[in-house]
């Protein structure tokens, strides 16, 4: 048995059976002996191609073509079998994977894409489902924690509306009585029902009292509308410096990259602060999107400072022609300064700044010299 035909035992068999009908015929041909050849017949040549079913071989013999069917033997049915297993297990797998993808992908999709637009609706008494899937289970669960926190927000306002409502009523009532007051001196002064010196003297005492009244129920009423609106919560707690910063980097590296700002970062003196570490972010960037509004986008820089136990943390920016008379407002609520253009804003983002400093004990201040503007805000260390 040459190399060849070791892995294909058959050949050996049709090689001397084929010597067997050369030197003696095919009737002398005892096909018992052999365990792969099941028949030998002559071949004509004319079988129909898609008609023959089984393995065979055609020699030539005397001059004579011959037909040799044989089994190709249990190695390669294994191997048809192991080839079938094969493919019958990656169908399986591909199902399998089908039937996964739908259930952890399409059909947590096809929910979410509801999710917007009910909040939109402002449905927001119904919780979401946060469900067990691994690529939309925390997704769901930060849409439920949005949706609640829309829904306390929006039930805090109207909370705030209502106790404001019900206060103002209340001042415009208590408003009348001096109101009347002073009509009624200012008449009696005017027809000069007092001719007396002292009685027009307390006439204009009274006015004035009354007045006084009056502008201090307006005060109350001006500062329910502004400050309450803005009495935001904070939670307060410990976070490291390096994790709010590398929070500001993924918020605007890539953004000022491709709009061709000079951003840089100064290397973090990383500490543990006392804060709120979602709204020192909300600080930070507010102080950037101001720095991107008002500056002439060249440049914007942060950099870092240590002062009786606080990180000072200074927002830098390019192009600053704020006047030094208007600089003392800019922390003042609806106040815009005169290099606002026609940039979008209503004069809160420094205001919300500065409150939410105070409420995490920290502070906030500005400067600028030679065209650059600061924002420096002050986190207390942990």
């Amino acid at each position: 048995m040459n190399k060849k035909s070791s892995g294909r035992p058959y050949l050996v068999e049709i090689s001397r059976i084929s010597r067997g009908i050369e030197s003696s015929g095919l009737a002398d041909v005892d096909l018992s002996v052999y365990t792969y050849v099941t028949n030998v017949s002559l071949y004509s040549g004319e079988d129909d191609f898609f008609a023959v079913t089984g393995d065979y071989a055609v020699r030539e013999i005397g001059g004579k073509l011959y037909r040799f069917d044989y089994e190709a033997g249990s190695g390669s049915g294994n191997i048809r079998y192991v080839v079938n297993g094969i493919i019958a297990a990656a169908s399986a797998g591909i199902l399998l994977l089908l039937l996964y993808v739908y259930r952890e992908i399409i059909v947590p999709f096809d929910r979410m894409k509801e999710l917007p637009r009910e909040l939109a609706r402002g449905r927001l008494t119904m919780p979401m489902k946060q469900g067990k899937s691994r690529y939309f289970g925390e997704f769901f669960w930060g849409i439920d924690l949005l949706r609640e926190s829309i829904e306390q927000q929006k039930n805090r306002e109207l909370e705030l509306l209502r106790e404001r409502k019900r206060l103002h009523l209340s001042l415009l009532h208590d408003i009348k009585n001096p109101l009347l007051a002073i009509k009624l001196y200012s008449k009696a002064l005017a027809r000069g029902l007092y001719s007396d010196r002292d009685k027009q003297i307390e006439a204009a005492e009274s006015i004035d009292r009354n007045a006084d009244e009056i502008e201090s129920f307006v005060s109350q009423m001006v500062s329910s509308s502004r400050e309450d609106f803005f009495d935001m919560e904070v939670c307060m707690g410990e976070f490291y410096l390096s994790h709010l910063i590398n929070r500001i980097c993924s918020y605007n590296s890539e953004r000022f990259r491709l709009s061709g700002v000079n951003f840089s970062i100064q290397k973090i003196p990383d500490c543990l602060l006392r804060g709120d570490p979602e709204r020192a972010a909300e600080v930070l960037q507010n102080i950037i999107e101001n720095a991107v509004k008002y500056g002439d986008g060249k440049l914007i820089s942060v950099s870092f400072s240590e002062e009786e136990g606080c990180i000072l943390i200074a927002v830098k920016n390019s192009g600053c022609t704020l006047s030094e008379s208007e600089q003392p407002h800019i922390f003042e609520s609806f106040w815009r300064g005169s290099n606002s253009g026609n940039a979008p804003g209503c004069g809160l983002g420094l205001f919300i700044c500065r409150r939410l400093m105070n409420k995490m004990g920290g502070d906030i201040f500005a400067s600028s010299e030679g065209g650059y503007m600061t924002v420096t805000s002050v986190f207390p260390k942990s």
